[in-house]
């Protein structure tokens, strides 16, 4: 039972950000607590532990003190600090999305391996208990592909007496990719392909949020050098960049300004195309 909490939980971390971890560990559980009692007792000022928890990293002059200031923060709200502060290195695009074969210094990993155990095993026990009905499943599905089949014969003998009828079919128009930089990783978003006037590119490691007009959030991951995430279509969206200069952001196929320079947070960015700026022509595009 306890190790099935534990695997949700550990599940449920590596969803979240660094701040959300941090906020929700504060605010759910038995012990809410409140920042000013936590800074008093930490010694640390109460925006510090704010901008920790909203992923405003700039309020805090340097990353030592940031990662520091998290690492105590995560103690005293009872989470693994090394998981809070290998996060918020990945955010702020200090490292890769995953750690070497064996590196546990940080504590980060590409997989959760009590998780998929976890889920793996009450999978196995669930088809146990419900065998008859799987079993069941299986002879349905087996007849109605017999009946499919059988059906798909007929019709087809029944056809050969009918002349074809040729019938014009349009290509299917395909959306025009952006000549991206990187070759493309994993792509994200593709629900609004076909549509996006807008798409991202991480050209190096970094956290991305995506927020409609109404602030609320579409889109929120850490994105790894070569990941694509397509806009959905319209106006009103806005980004805040982790590492607003290892973002490329592409307008209708042109590549547009960054939003700042490399391993800096950038917020309210709005990625409406007419909002947007052309990139300066490099000497290569220029020949």
């Amino acid at each position: 039972m306890n190790d099935n909490i534990i695997n949700e939980t550990e599940v449920h971390n590596v969803e979240m950000t660094a701040g959300e971890m941090l906020r929700n560990a504060r605010t759910t559980g038995r012990r809410k607590r409140e920042i000013p009692t936590i800074a008093k007792q930490l010694c640390i000022r109460e925006e510090f532990l704010q901008a920790l928890e909203d992923g405003d990293y700039s309020v805090i002059p340097e990353p030592v003190y940031i990662l520091g200031f998290a690492r105590n923060y995560a103690m005293e709200l009872g989470l693994n600090p090394d998981e809070v502060v290998a996060k918020i290195k990945r955010e702020m695009g200090l490292v890769s999305d995953c750690a070497p074969e064996g590196d546990t210094a940080e504590g980060v990993s590409c997989v959760v391996p009590g998780a998929a155990a976890g889920i793996v095993n009450r999978a196995l026990g669930f088809v146990r208990r419900k065998w008859k009905w799987f079993a069941g499943g299986a002879v349905l599905i087996a007849a109605l592909i017999i009946g499919i089949v059988m059906l798909s014969v007929s019709l087809k003998k029944d056809a050969t007496d009918v002349e074809p009828t040729v019938v014009a079919i349009e290509p299917t128009p395909v959306a025009t990719e952006p000549a991206y930089a990187k070759t493309v990783r994993e792509r994200f978003g593709t629900e609004n392909r076909e549509k996006s006037n807008v798409v991202l590119q991480a050209v190096q490691d970094g956290w991305v949020k995506i927020e409609d007009a109404r602030g609320n959030t579409v889109f929120s991951r850490v994105l790894v050098s070569g990941d694509v995430y397509y806009v959905p279509e319209g106006n009103g969206y806005k980004a805040i960049f982790g590492n607003a200069g290892g973002i490329d952001i592409w307008a209708n196929g042109v590549l547009m300004e960054k939003a700042g320079p490399a391993h800096t947070r950038k917020s309210g960015i709005s990625l409406s195309p007419e909002n947007l700026k052309p990139a300066a022509p490099t000497a290569a595009d220029a020949e």
